[in-house]
């Protein structure tokens, strides 16, 4: 390839808290009437006044800490000034040169990525496009407006699109482990903007990218919702950057969107710098400090993270990377099976016996309790003590009712010795221990 992709990621996280960012209005406006779950506040009317929402401000905390950041000791709302339908105040509350979090890092399996910031913000409303009365109208629901929200900028360090997808799973899952969102795409709470650009591979570059050495423009693509579209996205737009360079045409710094079935990338507006948004400070809120006493209180909220799970699955119970990838997946299934793995061992049933099951068997974990689920694992390995007299009479009665499979075998078709075994089987109890009849069978043929 004759260019290299340079990408970074902005994310943006929708905590479930039970009501908005600056109001007492329900958070939960999902699926709600359109525009019924709304108050001065939240519509921008003159002379309503925003109040913190103080768990919204701990979550993005945490989500900061579990990220590897730095918790600033002082931190402030700003305006983010810029018109547009679905902002009816004319500015967004969010955070500019003081967030709440700072220079943090995610590791992935070849590389790490760096987090420039984590900060707090407030939704917007949603745009609704319909057509009345034969028109073609936008409609505006203000429900989600002023919903917390929590934005995690990294730096460019991406490589590729698969780097890009490996990131925000892990995201998505350090995020529902802290339980402080459902972190479901298609229901908007979490939402992916990739910001690419190319360079070529023969300058003096090298990751990760010196401010001297990124490009002189970088294309945003806005709000995508699943992590098999952003990859798309990237794939398409990277090819679009690619054909402009080769014609020596630098592409335009601009927010595009993303077309699924055209699958391509679509232009929807020039993009913002910094100072286009005209920040300062929010004066309706004072500046927020927090002690290390403060910062400590919510650390202690944290719980092992994926990647310490996996790694004390792994040694703690002997199990592949490949069962514990799949046992830590949601923290739900990881402390069910941690709770079995409890209740098992009163019986002497070892964690990998449980992990199978689980992993086979893929039980309702919501209908059946984990000490229930030992009890099935029981049942189901319970077996009937056969004697040796009895087995070795069952391998001698198939052996004389089968004399054309005795022959083939003898023959030098060793593959026979499955159907033998399976006739020997069925001449023994249900659920009867099968240990030693292919060794019988075998000493009875020689």
């Amino acid at each position: 390839m004759k260019y290299q992709p340079i990408i970074g990621l902005e994310t943006h996280v929708e905590l479930k808290t039970k009501s908005k960012m600056f109001c007492s209005c329900s958070a939960d406006y999902f699926g709600k009437e359109p525009n019924t779950y709304v108050c001065p506040v939240c519509l921008g009317l003159p002379g309503a006044l925003p109040v913190p929402n103080k768990t919204a401000i701990e979550w993005c905390i945490k989500i900061a800490l579990a990220l590897n950041c730095k918790i600033s000791n002082i931190s402030k709302f700003d305006r983010k000034n810029y018109f547009y339908p679905d902002l009816p105040k004319g500015y967004q509350i969010s955070q500019y040169d003081e967030p709440f979090g700072l220079e943090g890092n995610i590791k992935l399996k070849t590389k790490n990525i760096r987090i420039r910031r984590v900060h707090m913000e407030e939704d917007t409303g949603k745009l609704l496009h319909a057509n009345v009365g034969g028109k073609k109208v936008s409609l505006i629901d203000f429900n989600r407006s002023g919903v917390p929200l929590v934005e995690i900028v990294t730096e460019p360090d991406f490589e590729n699109a698969p780097q890009v997808a490996e990131y925000l799973q892990k995201l998505q899952q350090i995020i529902r482990y802290l339980d402080v969102s459902n972190a479901d795409m298609e229901k908007g709470d979490m939402r992916l903007e990739p910001n690419i650009s190319l360079v070529s591979r023969i300058s003096n570059f090298q990751f990760p990218i010196s401010s001297e050495n990124l490009p002189k423009y970088k294309v945003e693509v806005k709000n995508i919702n699943s992590f098999r579209f952003v990859a798309r996205a990237i794939e398409a737009e990277i090819i679009r950057q690619g054909e402009l360079l080769n014609r020596d045409e630098t592409p335009t710094q601009e927010t595009r969107g993303w077309d699924e079935k055209k699958g391509t990338t679509v232009s929807q507006r020039s993009k913002e710098e910094a100072h286009d948004y005209r920040y300062f400070p929010e004066p309706d809120i004072p500046p927020i400090t927090f002690g290390l006493r403060e910062i400590r209180a919510v650390r202690e909220q944290i719980p092992e993270l994926p990647d310490e799970k996996r790694k004390r699955f792994e040694k703690e119970y002997g199990l592949s990377s490949h069962d514990v990838d799949i046992l830590t997946r949601e923290r739900s299934a990881a402390d069910y099976y941690e709770q079995a793995v409890k209740d098992g061992s009163k019986h002497s049933l070892t964690p990998k016996k449980i992990a199978n099951y689980i992993i086979n068997k893929k039980p309702d974990m919501d209908k059946t309790v984990p000490g229930e689920l030992v009890e099935l694992i029981l049942v189901t390995h319970q077996t009937t003590e056969v004697s040796s007299e009895e087995l070795k009479q069952a391998v001698r009665q198939v052996l004389l009712e089968n004399p054309k499979a005795v022959g083939d075998y003898k023959a030098g078709k060793t593959q026979v010795l499955g159907f033998l075994i399976g006739k020997v089987r069925a001449q023994l109890p249900p659920k009867s221990s099968s240990e030693g009849i292919r060794e019988l069978i075998e000493q009875a043929l020689k």
